[in-house]
């Protein structure tokens, strides 16, 4: 009781001296207005329609019973407004988890009403998620040891997750065991084939990775596997799917290569020399700060989020050089690494980071940004271990309601550098179900102490506007870390367990100027521009 109470305190002072630096630093005391440039020409760059995408960590099935969590009606409905979504089932554990059949009473097709079965009971999801809060201390314990235990999954774990995947309209890629070697380090398939003659058998459609960071293999499982090998392993297993009938034509993506660091860059190097042909997507991970030494300061600094460009183009420039019409996805990202940074990355201060990781990740020209966690263990996660919606939750379905996929050229303008950083501004075509033809969407962030007016070119200041703020419950630096958030004033929460509240906007008159509260993030859909690059798409 001891140790809690101190942890508890911890927290507190912590709390108490980072909120500080946000009544101490000077360059909150700055001028109001923020001028923006724009071109409304040309399309800069284009993302894929799952641009925003999520992952289910692989420690969800470190026991199988917890799989169940995804038939709750209250998950599904969460995960039914993110669609259109790729949902990525891997991390760590996905090199620890073998395959190991069951054939229990399974007839070999698909019951043709999966998604009208009765969901999982109030009771048993009450239990499941009392026992996961418990199952997360032992996770936690294998991380900070680095010794990981085998995990042995059935076909349960494959049919709760392709049923949640199916059922909520998103399309599921599956990690496979890269640890699994031979004698001479050649990638062992036999166990991969068996879950995919499994899954071919059920007619499952999915698509397929390979191993989760390979960079790390050494200190997880003390094997080392270069670059050049593991993409003979990727040209093996594109072979295996080729001769399957029903995979031939899936996706194959990897290989989620931890960011640029040292022997990381290597491994993907020789990766793209023998396996790229192999995949139809380069994917990497990026997390910004260590989740166990940072701070409120550092979810708010924009030389932090600026380090994305680096990494970014970092990687770009590798994949042109190897495979110059290779798409490069984030297949895993968010905030902090070691499972998050405890009451940071789960509030509202955490949409700083993703809010932008999405706009500047876009506009460098990534095709799609997996989100870790949908669900699942860690601090990062979208859905609490109550299944109850985050902040980032309610920031990533207003992002996939109001951007499109058409990326558009934006940058804040004026003489103070320190401002205009704090104040981040992201263009895109608006998504064309939200808005009629031509309409873009603005997204802002205001990092600052004090409000912020954006000053709106003559060409946008005769368009109506419709605004979607969201703030901190309280607003302003006492509410960062809160895990409530307001949109346009009000509190935002579930009606029922199956069903999202309207996300209305506030509908303004035209002006020159947009008006950006203190520590706010912010989309406005500018409905009347026309913008030339955004007709008839």
């Amino acid at each position: 009781m001891k140790t809690v109470y101190a942890i508890v305190c911890a927290l507190i002072f912590c709390a108490s001296e980072e909120l500080d630096f946000i009544k101490q630093r000077r360059f909150f005391n700055t001028s109001e207005n923020v001028a923006m440039e724009v071109d409304l020409s040309r399309v800069r760059q284009r993302v894929d329609p799952r641009f925003l995408s999520v992952t289910i960590d692989a420690s969800l099935a470190s026991d199988e019973k917890f799989m169940y969590l995804l038939g709750s009606p209250k998950v599904r409905a969460l995960a039914s407004a993110l669609t259109p979504a790729f949902l990525r089932f891997g991390g760590t554990r996905q090199d620890f988890m073998v395959f190991t059949p069951q054939d229990v009473w399974r007839s070999k097709v698909p019951p043709a009403n999966l998604c009208d079965r009765v969901g999982l009971p109030s009771w048993l999801e009450d239990n499941l998620k009392k026992e996961w809060i418990q199952q997360q201390i032992l996770l936690k314990r294998e991380d900070l040891q680095r010794k990981y235990k085998r995990v042995k999954f059935t076909e349960a774990t494959v049919d709760q997750l392709y049923a949640f995947t199916n059922c909520s309209g998103m399309k599921l890629i599956f990690g496979l065991n890269a640890l699994l070697r031979m004698a001479d380090n050649r990638w062992n398939s036999s166990n991969a084939q068996a879950l995919m003659h499994y899954c071919a058998s059920r007619q499952y459609k999915m698509s397929w990775e390979l191993g989760n960071e390979p960079n790390s293999y050494e200190k997880k499982a003390g094997i080392r596997v270069d670059g050049l090998q593991l993409g003979e392993d990727f040209v093996h297993l594109r072979k295996i799917m080729s001769e399957s009938r029903f995979y031939q034509n899936s996706g194959l993506y990897g290989p989620d290569v931890g960011q640029p660091r040292d022997h990381r860059i290597d491994i993907l190097e020789g990766f793209l020399q023998s396996g790229s042909e192999a995949i139809d997507a380069c994917s990497w991970h990026h997390y910004y700060v260590n989740g166990r030494d940072t701070s409120l300061e550092d979810f708010l600094d924009p030389e932090v989020l600026d380090t994305l460009t680096l990494k970014t183009n970092e990687v770009l420039q590798k994949v042109k050089q190897a495979s110059p019409q290779k798409k490069v996805w984030l297949g895993e990202t968010s905030s902090a690494y070691g499972g998050g940074a405890l009451g940071l990355s789960d509030s509202f201060v955490a949409g700083f980071m993703w809010l932008d990781k999405l706009g500047l990740g876009a506009i460098l020209g990534l095709n799609v940004v997996m989100r870790q966690v949908f669900i699942g263990s860690g601090s990062y996660h979208l859905v609490d271990d109550n299944l109850d919606p985050l902040p980032d939750y309610w920031l990533s379905v207003l992002y996939k309601r109001l951007v499109g996929q058409q990326v558009l050229s934006v940058k804040a303008v004026g003489n103070y550098t320190l401002l205009h950083k704090r104040v981040r501004l992201y263009l895109h075509c608006t998504n064309k179900k939200s808005s009629a033809n031509g309409a873009v969407t603005l997204i802002a962030m205001n990092l600052n102490h004090k409000a912020v007016r954006v000053l709106v070119p003559a060409h946008m200041a005769s368009s109506t506007v419709v605004a979607f703020v969201l703030e901190s419950d309280p607003s302003g630096g006492e509410g960062l870390y809160s895990r409530s958030v307001m949109l346009n004033g009000e509190v935002l929460k579930m009606v029922d367990d199956t069903t999202l509240p309207d996300l209305k906007g506030a509908s303004l008159a035209p002006s020159e100027h947009v008006h950006l509260p203190a520590f706010a993030l912010s989309f406005f859909v500018f409905s009347d521009v026309r913008a030339p690059a955004c007709l008839s798409l």
